[in-house]
C-alpha cells in the first residue's frame, strides 16, 4: 500500500493549538479530526430560501422535471420549501449492479437532513434542479398510501426485497407534516410475506414502532440506523439537521426492545474525518449496547453532484484533506482499493469484537401470494434510487 503523508483533518474553525494525536490508525488519512466547538451557533440552522435553479424554462421540461416545475408549493418553513409531486408509482425498480435489491421507496425526493456528503443529490438533476438544492426544495410523493397498495398488489414484486429510503430519509422533518411514509407502511401492514427495510437517521422512526410491530408480525421487516460518528459536534457539522446520534442509538434501542430487528449502518466512513480506529470503536460499541444485531460499513462515494457540493465544504471546514480528496475522488466515485479493504477489514474485526452480525439476509421469499392487479411500474421518470 501506498505511504502518504500524516494529515491534520481539523475543521478550520478551530484556531486553539492542540497537541498532536498518538497515531494509531493505519489508514491513508492516518490523522482523523479532532472537534471542540466546530460549528458556529447558525451551522446548523436551516438555509435562507435559494431561487431555482433550473437550467431551462418549464415550457421546454419533460417526465419528471416537467412534473416537478408543476408541482404546487404546499409550504416554506425553516428555509425549506415543500411541493407537492404527482407520480404514478411509489414502488421503483431498481436495475444496478452496485446494491442487492430490486424495489426501493423512497416517499420524498430531496432530503432536508442535508448531509454534506450525500451522494443521492445527483436525483435532483434528473428534475432540472442544482444538487445545491436537494435539501431546500423537497418533493413529496401525492397519494403514497394508495399507489403504494396498488403496487404492492403486483406479482413482480412478489417475494422480492422492497428497500425504504435508498436515496432520501423517509423519516426527514417533511414527515411530521405530510405523512408519505406512514401512508406507505399502513398499506405494508394489511399484507403479508412481504420483505422490507428500512433505512433512516432519524428517530422519528420510533413514531411508528406500533405499526411496525403489525408489519413484523406478517412479514420479514428491518430497519437500519445510519449513525457515522458518536461525536455529536462532528455529526452535526456533517449532518447539519440529521438528530444526534445518541438518539439514533435510543431509536435502534426501542426498536428493539419492541422485538423488531435493527442494527447500525456506519455509512459512510469519511476518510480523514470518521475512519479512525477509536472512533469506528467507539461507534460499534454504540451499536452493541444498543442492542443492534448488525453493524456494517462503507467507504464514501462521490457522484459528480456530491463532489461538487463536498469539496468547497472540505475546503472551508478541513482544508488539510482538499488535496488529497481531489486527488482520490477528483476522476473517480471511489477512494482507492486499497484503502477501502482496510477498511473492510477492520468493520469486520469490530463486528468480531462486539458479537454483531453484518445485515441481514435480503433474499426472495417466493411464498408470499397476493391478489394479481395488472399495472406499469416506474412511470413518470423514477429512478432506482429516487
Amino acid at each position: 500500500m501506498a505511504t502518504f503523508p500524516i494529515l491534520r483533518a481539523t475543521p478550520a474553525t478551530l484556531q486553539r493549538p492542540r497537541k498532536r494525536a498518538k497515531q494509531t490508525s493505519l489508514t491513508l488519512f492516518p490523522t482523523a479530526a479532532r472537534h471542540g466547538n466546530c460549528e458556529s451557533p447558525c451551522e446548523a440552522s436551516a438555509p435562507p430560501l435559494a431561487p431555482s435553479q433550473r437550467t431551462r424554462p418549464a415550457t421546454e421540461l419533460v417526465g419528471i422535471a416537467r412534473l416537478a416545475a408543476s408541482s404546487p408549493c404546499a409550504d416554506a418553513k425553516r428555509g425549506t420549501e415543500y411541493f407537492l409531486l404527482p407520480v404514478r408509482s411509489i414502488l421503483n425498480h431498481c436495475d444496478s449492479e452496485r446494491v442487492p435489491f430490486r424495489w426501493t421507496v423512497n416517499p420524498y425526493r430531496g432530503c432536508e437532513f442535508g448531509c454534506h456528503y450525500c451522494y443521492a443529490r445527483y436525483t435532483h438533476e434528473y428534475m432540472e434542479l442544482d444538487g445545491n438544492e436537494f435539501e431546500s426544495k423537497i418533493y413529496v410523493k401525492q397519494d403514497a398510501g394508495p399507489l403504494a397498495g396498488r403496487d404492492l398488489a403486483n406479482e413482480k414484486i412478489w417475494g422480492e426485497h422492497i428497500a425504504i429510503g435508498t436515496a432520501t430519509d423517509p423519516y426527514q422533518p417533511a414527515e411530521r407534516e405530510f405523512g408519505a411514509t406512514r401512508a406507505i407502511l399502513e398499506q405494508m401492514a394489511e399484507r403479508e410475506g412481504l420483505n422490507v427495510s428500512i433505512t433512516t437517521k432519524s428517530n422519528q422512526v420510533m413514531r411508528d414502532i406500533g405499526l411496525l410491530k403489525r408489519i413484523a408480525q406478517r412479514s420479514t421487516l428491518s430497519v437500519n440506523l445510519s449513525i457515522t460518528t458518536v461525536r455529536t459536534r462532528l455529526a452535526r457539522l456533517l449532518e447539519p439537521r440529521a438528530p444526534r446520534p445518541d438518539l439514533r442509538l435510543e431509536a435502534v434501542r426501542a426498536l428493539r426492545e419492541a422485538g423488531i430487528a435493527a442494527g447500525v449502518l456506519a455509512m459512510p466512513i469519511v476518510p480523514g474525518i470518521t475512519d479512525r480506529a477509536e472512533d469506528l470503536d467507539a461507534l460499534a460499541r454504540g451499536a452493541r449496547d444498543a442492542q443492534a444485531q448488525w453493524f456494517a460499513g462503507n467507504v464514501l462515494f462521490l457522484m459528480p453532484a456530491s463532489l461538487r457540493h463536498f469539496l468547497p465544504f472540505l475546503d472551508a471546514k478541513f482544508p488539510k484533506l482538499s488535496r488529497q480528496y481531489r486527488a482520490w475522488y477528483g476522476r473517480h466515485g471511489n477512494a482507492p482499493d486499497g484503502y477501502r479493504k482496510e477498511i473492510t477489514a477492520r468493520v469486520e474485526n469490530l463486528r468480531q469484537k462486539y458479537g454483531l452480525g453484518s445485515r441481514p439476509d435480503r433474499g426472495a421469499n417466493r411464498s408470499w401470494k397476493s391478489p394479481q392487479l395488472q399495472l406499469g411500474l416506474n412511470q413518470g421518470g423514477e429512478t432506482c434510487l429516487a
